[in-house]
């Protein structure tokens, strides 16, 4: 009988969500951690974005935590170019159409909050570009689907690009006292 094992991973900038490069010398998850062969991501976070991702050999918490029926709120904090306003807030909260492999597509209402610039994160390395003419804001944004680059074709469909993005949370479990690269082993039921 199988053991299954779960890890929650903070996957840092740079890094692709799998364990074979695409190119040479390309970092991929097998550099963070000597996971088992068996274990792989349960869905996937681009090479430009960092933050949680969650990683078992359990194949059963994939259907559960990425099935259509599932509906598990993913959150994630976005350093925007420029400073969004209500209005933008709203228009990406209840739902902005973005392209979808070619095809408009409507996203579904999401939870976006306003918040500081969070003081509770490690700076991105390497950083973000700055420009001292254009201010950024942040926002806090959970939503339960997960297109493709969705968050980043919402804030750049409402005129603001996203400058770094976070995930935060899946489902029931949220990062906490991870760095860039940690790896941590955790329990089916921190997850569901």
């Amino acid at each position: 009988m199988t053991e299954f094992i779960y890890y929650a991973v903070y996957k840092p900038y740079g890094v692709i969500s799998q364990f074979t490069p695409e190119a040479p010398g390309e970092p991929t998850l097998a550099s963070l951690h000597s996971f088992p062969s068996d274990v792989y991501p349960v869905g996937r976070l681009d090479k430009d974005s960092e933050g949680l991702l969650i990683l078992t050999n359990d194949t059963s918490v994939n259907a559960q935590m990425l099935g259509p029926s599932s509906k598990k709120n993913k959150s994630y904090l976005a350093q925007l170019e420029g400073i969004i306003g209500q209005e933008a807030i709203n228009q990406m909260s209840t739902g902005i159409t973005i392209n979808v492999n070619g095809k408009s597509y409507l996203t579904h209402p999401c939870e976006i909050v306003l918040i500081d610039a969070p003081n509770n994160i490690p700076d991105r390395q390497p950083p973000v570009r700055y420009r001292a003419s254009i201010p950024t804001s942040w926002i806090k944004i959970t939503l339960a689907e997960g297109k493709n680059r969705q968050i980043r074709k919402m804030c750049a469909a409402a005129g603001y690009p996203v400058l770094r993005l976070i995930r935060i949370s899946f489902g029931k479990y949220a990062l906490t006292k991870l760095l860039p690269g940690s790896v941590m082993q955790i329990r089916k039921k921190d997850l569901l």
